[in-house]
């Protein structure tokens, strides 16, 4: 982690990631594209998302999560930010001479060479069939349908780890401590994802949130009471409500929101331990 000298309130614990991991400042521009910022607003102009708009102009990065091209090495060109996502993300030259942008894993240095196939040696970024890698292995970018590409493990530091291979499916513990099924039919890639000390950033400042496009909010106590269920009062005022409350008055804080009958339900065999 870099810190920073206490100059100002700002700087004062402020914290940030080293980047001097990273090899190319500007993107590969052929792979980057522009996307319309909402700012949370639907097609007819309501806001649906708070707490959302302004921040710094960027360029969104056209990431491969599929890596359908097999049997064919790429090498490790660049190590970049991606404004878009916490991971560093790698730009990576196959053989035929195609670019692409993948996930970065942890330790991938310039210059490795990674490949895309059925069965390979698991070292860190190759990709290959969860069947044929072996147990105890992190791995990340896991497929949850085959051919959908990565759902699985793709933010800053995360991976899971595989456990056992038994009747078609993989069991593998996730960084929420889950355990589930996967179809060994999927493909996954060996390693853990960069960036693993992101969750240690201190922003140091209100205005650091801004350049990332978050706005502030507001809390329900500070309200009036025709605009949350918790304004009013004088002074600092008790809840008055039995459940938390969201804005417009569902039940927060304790209700279950996954479906029952969704359909991978019987996949998980341990679901994740509650953080309180």
């Amino acid at each position: 982690m870099k810190k920073y000298k206490p100059t100002s309130p700002g700087q004062r614990g402020r914290t940030g990631v080293d980047y001097s991991v990273l090899t190319a400042v500007k993107p590969h521009k052929p792979l980057t594209k522009n996307l319309k910022e909402h700012a949370g607003r639907n097609n007819q102009g309501r806001i649906t998302v708070r707490h959302q708009g302004a921040g710094n102009k960027r360029r969104y990065r056209i990431i491969d999560f599929r890596r359908d091209k097999f049997d064919i090495p790429a090498r490790v060109e660049t190590i970049e930010y991606d404004p878009y996502r916490t991971a560093f993300i790698a730009l990576v030259l196959y053989k035929d001479g195609e670019r692409r942008y993948v996930i970065a894993p942890k330790d991938i240095k310039v210059g490795d060479e990674i490949i895309t196939t059925a069965k390979a040696k698991p070292q860190i970024g190759n990709r290959m069939l969860l069947q044929n890698i072996p147990i105890g292995t992190f791995v990340y970018n896991i497929e949850l349908r085959k051919g959908s590409g990565g759902k699985l493990a793709r933010a800053a530091g995360t991976y899971a780890e595989v456990l056992a291979h038994d009747n078609g499916y993989t069991d593998i513990k996730l960084s929420s401590k889950e355990v589930r099924k996967v179809s060994w039919s999927n493909f996954a890639s060996v390693g853990q994802v960069s960036n693993s000390e992101y969750n240690l950033i201190t922003l140091g400042k209100a205005g650091r949130k801004r350049w990332m496009g978050i706005r502030p909010t507001v809390r329900g106590s500070a309200m009036n009471p025709v605009d949350h269920p918790y304004g009013g009062g004088e002074g600092r005022q008790r809840r008055g409500t039995k459940r938390p409350k969201t804005k417009w008055g569902k039940v927060t804080g304790g209700r279950k929101t996954r479906n029952k009958k969704k359909w991978s339900n019987k996949l998980i065999i341990k679901r994740r331990k509650n953080k309180r």
